[in-house]
């Protein structure tokens, strides 16, 4: 078989610097890449990461099913967490060497030459599955044990008590030592009680949102053509996409968008769900969607929320009586947090505002 290479089109700066050896050798990394023709190995500059367009190799690829792990599972992990440390490894995918046998299956061409990729790149479809496989097993005794969780090439280390907590980091980097893998110092944090992980800012109990996103959000501009990513910001919006539906920013239009993004930028701050406590559902349906919001008490006594969503119904539920979209709200919000209430020790509590569905 020949490798699947794609047809290079256009000679770019980036395709000729990018092979050039770098002569300061504090910047090299451990990824190679090896001309076909040749045994000559040629480092890559750190700064910049190797990707090429492997569609074709994809479709033809056998897919790993590893699951990565959800980001809502993880935070859950946190609730009682006082302090963090947060831990970014140097080079991702490229820690893992591709057999040598397989090697030619992703080669590429440059202006230079056919090369051949002797690690893992990005954009070959398996490399997340394998790198977080490779990963969890590292560091599984230590994910089991509750105290630290992994996310790609993301660790987060977590303890209530500072001495413990300084423990267990030892442990993670004496293992990642082991192993030969190495971090990037100006991502990792230490013993902090606020730090910003997988999007989201994490704090003792609590979560909110980035405030970078919140920066861009506010300087979201009103959209000019039926295109971008504007589709799921309110019903006045969602018209401006049906097909046959002419562009036209009208002044209800203009209120909707400015007000999401007002609600956007209230930086809402969400509690971490705790299983040992009661937990409240608040529910309500319009002709249009519903939504439902998470909520238990905190240590003030006041009832904080812990998670939202909301669901767009389809042109045929938009048909349902009233009685069946409120009671719809119900059913969507357990099914979207049941993994909170299946053994709960305690009931769960739903609000409504529709008290018909006493009579069901």
């Amino acid at each position: 078989m020949k490798p699947f290479i794609g047809i290079f089109e256009e000679t770019k700066k980036l395709d000729t610097g990018i092979l050039d050896k770098v002569e300061d050798d504090e910047v090299l990394i451990r990824s190679f890449i090896r001309g076909e023709e040749d045994s000559d190995e040629i480092q890559i500059n750190a700064k910049l990461s190797a990707s090429q367009d492997y569609q074709d190799l994809n479709n033809r690829t056998i897919k790993n099913r590893y699951p990565l792990p959800l980001v809502t599972d993880l935070v859950d992990k946190l609730k009682t967490a006082k302090v963090f440390t947060k831990l970014d490894l140097w080079n991702g995918y490229n820690n893992i060497r591709i057999k040598d046998r397989d090697q030619w299956k992703a080669a590429f061409k440059t202006p230079r030459g056919l090369f051949k990729p002797m690690v893992m790149f990005f954009s070959l479809t398996n490399s997340p599955a394998t790198f977080q496989a490779f990963m969890n097993d590292i560091l599984k005794d230590f994910i089991n044990e509750g105290w630290c969780v992994v996310y790609m090439d993301n660790i987060l280390i977590f303890s209530d008590k500072i001495n413990i907590h300084r423990l267990h980091t030892r442990h993670i980097l004496e293992r990642l030592q082991e192993n030969d893998l190495y971090l990037k110092p100006e991502k990792c944090e230490f013993e902090v009680t606020k730090t910003l992980f997988l999007g989201m800012v994490i704090m003792p109990g609590h979560i909110s949102m980035d405030e970078t996103k919140l920066a861009r959000i506010k300087d979201w501009e009103a959209p000019k053509t039926i295109k971008g990513k504007y589709v799921e910001l309110a019903r006045p919006l969602h018209e401006l996409t049906k097909k046959d539906t002419k562009f036209e920013w009208t002044k209800l239009r203009d209120i909707a968008f400015n007000v999401l993004k007002a609600k956007f930028l209230q930086r809402p701050i969400l509690q971490m769900p705790d299983d040992e406590k009661p937990f409240i559902i608040e529910v309500d349906a319009s002709k249009w969607a519903t939504g439902a919001v998470l909520k238990q008490q905190g240590s003030d006594g006041e009832l904080h929320p812990c998670g939202y969503i909301s669901h767009a119904f389809t042109a045929t539920k938009r048909n349902y009586e009233i009685y069946d979209r409120e009671l719809l709200a119900i059913t969507n919000a357990l099914k979207a947090w049941e993994h909170y209430f299946l053994g709960g020790a305690h009931p769960v509590t739903v609000l409504s505002d529709h008290k018909n569905l006493t009579y069901f």
